[in-house]
């Protein structure tokens, strides 16, 4: 009775007028990648407060924490990959928010460098669910045309997470100081707890939204019909085993483990860098962090219009994703001369930039495997690709927490946030000239 009340509910779709559905499905995952970037972003913006309070925690030691929500990341995102394909996105959403937002409180517990790192472990292990879940709910939900701008604006949560988390902080360290069981040397902990708390009333909204297209109420027949409009897929599952294998996997792999650690280094190191070149308190900086992240979210979507618009002019996947790859490689080229400038705005605006062209990148970097992959191995392929970025972002992090200590200089690494992106460009288009579909292994 159950199956037929459903099937006679979703029979009756409007065939006139147009929903838009899908774009409340992208505005879900906008907000879950908001709030797990204000989760991962709260420990860079209390670093130097973090450094007063936590006995022994210096630059070498905080990129040893870093290291460890990235080897966490790495380790868990080949798996949350393969475990989204199998349960599904609601599913696999659902419990991997549960953990990382639990896991987001844990810090605020902590009180040496190790219980830190194994706060920031566990935290790792839950948001490595969210981009390939992400991403395979952009492929169910988008056709190839507009998977681009669906990814561009879910993935510009990143950059408003970021931009927020300062904010949040400051303004949650100073009510907090208040209170009397906390105080100012204690404020910091609320921050983590709070920050944490954000998951659970995402998750509320997730479980009363979140259905396949083709079961869900709320999409007319032109909306679904738009949604299906690509050429036909097979829709049995793909093993992992016939995704690995393949050179698209990893030419998306390899880009991935050039580029992803740029931005973990933005994340982590950016708001310190800040405060300590131009002598800023936590309350100080809070503006020009926003400003250098929130220039990313121009990125973030006009990267992907990009490519989309170049789509629906006419122009081949290949073409268009590759045009607005190369188009925010020279965005972020400038990066190298910021260790050079000691202007606070100019700075500001060069990491903007840079932000943002790491975001457009990002945008079209990850619609590759919907581009090449058939549905069904979409999350699994992104699983691979984001567990080469964390494991190049381990390398990276923990080499900064290195560098900044011994040589109190940032020049080396900026040095190689900007190269960074033509080699993984000149890899793509090397192994995968044409972004033709992947041939699995049988």
């Amino acid at each position: 009775m159950a199956t037929q009340s459903t099937e006679s509910r979703l029979s009756s779709r409007s065939m006139d007028r147009m929903s838009h559905q899908r774009w409340v499905i992208c505005g879900l995952l906008f907000f879950a990648t908001v709030i797990a970037y204000v989760d991962r972003a709260v420990i860079a913006n209390l670093k130097n407060t973090l450094e007063a309070v936590i006995p022994g925690l210096d630059d070498y030691k905080y990129g040893i924490i870093t290291v460890a929500f990235q080897l966490a990341y790495a380790i868990a995102m080949v798996v949350a990959g393969g475990l989204t394909d199998k349960l599904g996105t609601r599913k696999a959403f659902a419990i991997a928010i549960c953990l990382w937002s639990v896991a987001a409180m844990l810090p605020g517990a902590a009180f040496s460098v190790a219980s830190f790192a194994i706060a920031m472990f566990l935290l790792g292990l839950g948001e490595a669910a969210n981009f390939p879940a992400c991403i395979k709910t952009v492929a169910e939900w988008f056709p190839k045309r507009e998977r681009a701008t669906a990814t561009g604006l879910f993935n510009s949560g990143a950059n408003v997470g970021n931009m927020v988390a300062p904010a949040l902080v400051a303004v949650l360290v100073s009510f907090f100081s208040g209170w009397s069981f906390l105080g100012p040397a204690k404020a910091w902990r609320a921050c983590f707890v709070v920050a944490g708390a954000l998951g659970f009333v995402w998750l509320a909204f997730w479980l009363m939204i979140y259905r396949r297209p083709e079961e869900h109420p709320r999409v007319s027949q032109a909306e679904l019909d738009l949604i299906l409009s690509d050429p036909g897929e097979k829709t049995e599952s793909v093993p992992w085993r016939r995704v690995f294998p393949c050179k698209e996997t990893w030419g998306f792999a390899i880009a991935k483990f050039l580029t992803d650690p740029i931005w973990w280094f933005y994340l982590f190191w950016i708001p310190g860098f800040i405060q300590t070149t131009f002598h800023l308190t936590l309350s100080q900086s809070k503006v020009p962090v926003m400003l250098a992240y929130g220039i990313s979210i121009i990125g973030s979507i006009g990267g992907g219009q990009i490519s989309s618009a170049l789509i629906a002019r006419g122009r081949t996947a290949n073409m268009a994703r590759k045009t607005a790859m190369l188009i925010c490689v020279l965005c972020i080229a400038p990066i190298f001369a910021v260790p050079f400038i000691h202007n606070l705005w100019v700075v500001v605006g060069l990491l903007g930039l840079a932000t943002a062209g790491h975001q457009g990148w990002s945008a079209n970097l990850f619609t590759l495997p919907s581009d090449m992959f058939p549905k069904a191995a979409v999350a699994s392929v992104t699983g691979i690709g984001g567990m080469a970025g964390a494991f190049g972002g381990v390398l990276l992090l923990y080499s900064a927490g290195a560098i900044v200590e011994n040589t109190h200089s940032f020049v080396s690494l900026f040095a190689i946030a900007c190269l960074a992106y033509p080699v993984a460009l000149l890899a793509i288009h090397s192994i995968a000239p044409k972004l033709a579909p992947a041939r699995l292994e049988s």
